[in-house]
């Protein structure tokens, strides 16, 4: 099994956003985190860790591809494996982010992980071709928020309660 961090933080971004968020919640959990592109995560370095937050765009009313595939990559090999971890969501969204949530909801009640956080959708209002392939900016409230979010759970890991 792959060495992981207690609190693996998984994300993908294509324009920024959500890679500031997840990277914001990674200085928040310290020692206890790591950050891990979708591309790169492995059923072995999920099964070692021992929760989740999982950050990424709404792309096309969606989950990006990329976090998609890391989904379809690692679902099966994982199923019966990690039921019961603690799992938390952070979406970078145009306008909604709704779907996304619900569609990586469903994926982790598959695996049966154990949601211990309010899902956090990151609304960047952008509405147009030129603002929706722009690098993004986020908020300093809400990078706090992912901060706060990552130390949050890589303290309740630590601490056994979840």
């Amino acid at each position: 099994m792959e060495d992981a961090p207690h609190l693996l933080i998984v994300w993908h971004s294509r324009t920024g956003g959500s890679r500031a968020l997840a990277e914001a919640a990674a200085e928040g959990a310290g020692d206890a985190g790591g950050l891990v592109p979708a591309d790169d995560v492995t059923p072995g370095l999920m099964c070692a860790a021992g929760g989740y937050l999982f950050v990424g765009p709404e792309n096309l009313a969606a989950l990006s591809g990329a976090m998609k595939e890391m989904f379809d990559r690692c679902y099966y090999p994982c199923l019966g494996r990690i039921e019961g971890r603690a799992y938390a969501t952070i979406i970078c969204a145009g306008s909604d982010g709704e779907n996304a949530q619900r569609q990586l909801d469903r994926i982790a009640t598959g695996w049966r992980l154990r949601r211990v956080a309010d899902p956090v959708i990151v609304n960047v209002a952008a509405q147009t071709p030129e603002a929706i392939l722009a690098p993004k900016t986020i908020a300093a409230d809400r990078l706090a928020e992912a901060r706060d979010l990552g130390a949050a759970l890589a303290e309740g890991l630590s601490a056994g309660i979840f």
